[in-house]
Order: C-alpha cells, then structure tokens, then sequence
C-alpha cells in the first residue's frame, strides 16, 4: 500500500517522523476539539478556557521547538538586546545538503500550520454573531498563538530559501565563479 502512494502523499505512514508528525496534529486538533465539544456539550467556560489554553500553549511549543525543527527543518525565536531593549526575530534553517526533508512531512506541515488560524477566524466569526463575546476572548489567544506561529515559519521558509539559494551560489562556486572568473578572465585577456 505503501509503495503505490507517491512522494508528499498526506498519509502519516510516509512520513520520516510519524510520532513528531502525530504528536503535531494531535496538538493542532485537540484545543480545536475542546473548544467545539466544550461550548456545545459541557458549557463550563473556566474548564473550557483553562483546558484549550493549556493546548494551545503546548501546540505553540511543540511546533516552534520540535515539530518545526524535525518536520521541516526550520526555527525561530525572538532575542532581546539587553542595552536598548529592542527585539529581533532569528530564523534558522538546516542545510538541505545535510538534511532532506520529507514531502509527506512537508505537505502536513504546512497545510495544518495554515489552516489552523482560519478555523479560528470562523470560530471568531461565529462567536461574534451568536453574540459569545466572552467565548471570544479564548479565540483571540487562539489566533494571536496561531497566527504568530503561522508568521513566524512562513519568515522562516522565506528567509531559509533566500539563504540557501545564496549559500549555494557561493559555496558551490557556480554563480559566484562564472562571474569571478569571468571579470578576471576579461581583465586577463586585454
């Protein structure tokens, strides 16, 4: 069964990391769970709200500093210079000549990382005309959680790519060298 799925198939089965990629989407669909099954079965919004923050909390560090890292080969985080307070974002990506990152793996990731905010936008949506503004407060954590996520690794991916075509035209030498030794073959042959 395997065998006949191609590359990037969204079956868990093809994926390098099959526990890290379940733990992932465990994560990603549980705070969404509680939060359904809990406004419309338990009505207790303290146990409700408590439970999806604690999900939410997980699934925010489960995919910044392991999912991420091991699905797709990406990290972030935020550094504050300690003389003037100010606060950068540092993106790292690992180097696709060492690490291969798998289709399958790639296709959950991105697609669950990108969905999650606008089920979350529909559940603010909802919330706001039903008239559940206290039940709004929780999607807005929600979607600041998410979103910030969602921002964070598609810089991430962007930043990666642009770091990885440039690495490779300097380090394997192919525009870097056609263009060095062009000039100094030019210079050389006046």
């Amino acid at each position: 069964m395997e065998e006949n799925q191609p590359a990037g198939s969204l079956s868990w089965r093809l994926s390098s990391h099959p526990i890290t990629l379940l733990f992932f989407l465990g994560f990603r669909i549980s705070s969404l769970l509680v939060y359904l099954f809990g406004m419309l079965f338990i009505h207790n919004f303290v146990l409700i709200f408590i439970i999806t923050i604690l999900l939410l909390a997980a699934d925010f560090y489960y995919l910044k500093n392991i999912a991420g890292r091991r699905l797709v080969g990406l990290r972030w985080w935020n550094e504050v210079d300690p003389q003037t307070g100010d606060s950068h974002w540092v993106f790292e990506s690992s180097d696709p000549s060492t690490k291969v990152i798998n289709a399958t793996d790639s296709r959950f990731f991105w697609i669950a990382l990108y969905s999650q905010p606008l089920l979350w936008i529909g559940l603010a949506i909802v919330a706001i005309f039903s008239f559940e503004l206290i039940w709004l407060t929780l999607v807005v954590i929600a979607l600041s959680l998410t979103v910030t996520n969602t921002l964070a690794f598609s810089r991430c991916d962007k930043f990666g790519h642009a770091s990885n075509l440039a690495g490779s035209a300097l380090n394997t030498g192919g525009l870097a060298r056609n263009v060095a030794g062009g000039m100094i073959g030019r210079f050389f042959s006046r």
